[in-house]
């Protein structure tokens, strides 16, 4: 695609930026740049890897957690955003995140969290559940169990925290299904962060298994060029290993670099994947 595609859909972004609290519409977009809805769609879905609804809301959304984490209401906040009221607002968190925007708000006054502690094939890991999906996967390595548990307490600190690996059990068993390269289901997960901790968390979702990206890189994926540094602090703060790949990501130089959970199980979950990889190259 040419330069001027390129410029219609920056002109798009820069657009949805200005005016995220009218929430305009294909129709709105569209028009602005030029184009007809389906070319427009089309055109933006190839640039940006979403449709223009999609990177809207989630421009909305990491606008309402920067409002209630400045102790905005509800109210205040759905109204700031361009949402016609609370309803609107509690949709677009659980739709995006699995989490009310109350339970953001709080930092989990009245949720109730599971947690326990499985084998997995790269060291034992705790792992914590809510009602609505996994909200913490943390490799134990030479940890006590108790420091893993505060960590997870520290980050909600106002939930109750419960000890139930029966209940943990089928979580675990499927992520051990992943890390065999064998997913037999579907996991939803709840995130709690920063605005940016999540579009960088994000933004390693989209990196294969079998592939690495600098901090510089990564830095671009999450739509913030030169953050390498702040990008290097949201993956240190990720709640939720292996499943939200921040062990995919390496220095510019090609060394393995830090890892929450220890560099050797980093170069373990990379030379595990590559195998991987390379297998299915050859098969195919």
């Amino acid at each position: 695609m040419g330069g001027s595609d390129y410029s219609r859909v920056e002109q798009a972004i820069r657009y949805l930026e200005q005016n995220a609290r009218e929430q305009p519409d294909l129709a709105e977009l569209a028009n602005h740049v030029g184009l007809s809805e389906f070319h427009f769609q089309k055109l933006f879905r190839q640039w940006a890897g979403v449709t223009p609804k999609d990177f809207l809301q989630c421009l909305t959304l990491n606008r309402a957690k920067a409002l209630l984490s400045e102790s905005h209401s509800l109210l205040e906040t759905s109204l700031e955003v361009g949402l016609s009221g609370t309803s609107r607002l509690h949709d677009l968190f659980l739709n995006l995140e699995a989490m009310t925007p109350g339970e953001f708000k709080r930092a989990g006054e009245g949720l109730a969290i599971q947690w326990g502690v499985h084998a997995t094939p790269f060291g034992e890991a705790l792992f914590a559940i809510t009602g609505r999906g996994l909200c913490g996967l943390g490799f134990l390595g030479d940890e006590p169990r108790s420091a893993a548990v505060a960590e997870l307490q520290a980050r909600w600190p106002e939930a109750k925290l419960t000890e139930a690996s029966i209940q943990t059990e089928p979580y675990a068993r499927e992520v051990v299904s992943r890390m065999m390269g064998q997913p037999t289901g579907t996991l939803s997960l709840l995130l709690k962060g920063s605005p940016f901790q999540v579009q960088v968390w994000k933004a390693l979702l989209a990196i294969p298994e079998g592939k690495v990206v600098s901090y510089r890189d990564l830095a671009q994926l999450a739509g913030a060029p030169g953050a390498s540094r702040a990008v290097g602090t949201a993956l240190a703060m990720n709640p939720i290993g292996y499943l939200i790949p921040c062990h995919r990501v390496i220095r510019s130089t090609g060394a393995i670099g830090d890892y929450h959970w220890g560099s050797l199980r980093k170069q373990a979950l990379l030379g595990v994947e590559g195998a991987r990889a390379l297998e299915r190259e050859h098969v195919s």
